[in-house]
């Protein structure tokens, strides 16, 4: 169980010690405990987290699946993030026109997903962007994309601090980006540690 980047009080307002308490340990606990059970004895006993993902079915894919984007978003996160960097707004320029075409195309997405899963931007082989919307443990290398950021739509992520208010958990959410760790996954592409 990798340690948090930051102290579990450091995202609120946005995101609460509470919030955090209960999302790291108690469901992303339970899904790496779940990994560790169930991959004992299979094909996967020596695999990363990553090589699960992309290769592993039912409920070891599912579990896995959860951990790793968990993990990421968890990565995706900080409390005072720089702004993007210039290279990375002209990046997000190409596919999406803007910076805030990105942010409110990835809103949209996030809103408009029904019940729970995962927002995504990922990159394809050329390094094309793409926002892709994910039910459940839903994550892109199970669609040979790279995934570069996400956003958990689950409602454990943000019942407690929110209640129903997904829109405000979402709005939220742009405030504690770290987008370096974003450019970082852009760059490096595979080269990647497994989350």
């Amino acid at each position: 169980m990798p340690s948090l980047p930051y102290r579990q009080d450091a995202l609120s307002p946005y995101m609460s010690a509470e919030t955090l308490s209960y999302h790291v340990g108690k469901h992303l606990q339970t899904y790496i405990d779940n990994v560790n059970r169930l991959k004992k004895d299979s094909p996967f006993a020596d695999s990363s987290l990553r090589d699960m993902v992309k290769h592993a079915c039912g409920n070891l894919y599912n579990n896995a699946a959860q951990a790793y984007n968990h993990l990421l978003f968890f990565h995706n996160l900080c409390p005072l993030p720089d702004p993007p960097s210039p290279w990375l707004v002209q990046a997000l320029q190409v596919d999406f026109k803007s910076l805030d075409g990105f942010k409110n195309a990835f809103s949209e997405a996030a809103l408009a997903l029904f019940g729970s899963g995962w927002i995504w931007l990922a990159a394809d082989t050329t390094n094309k962007l793409h926002i892709i919307p994910m039910e459940n443990a839903g994550n892109p290398y199970t669609k040979g994309l790279t995934p570069l950021l996400t956003l958990d739509v689950w409602e454990h992520a943000y019942y407690i601090d929110y209640r129903n208010r997904r829109a405000d958990y979402v709005n939220n959410f742009w405030k504690i980006v770290n987008w370096e760790y974003v450019e970082r996954r852009l760059k490096q592409g595979e080269n990647l540690i497994y989350y």
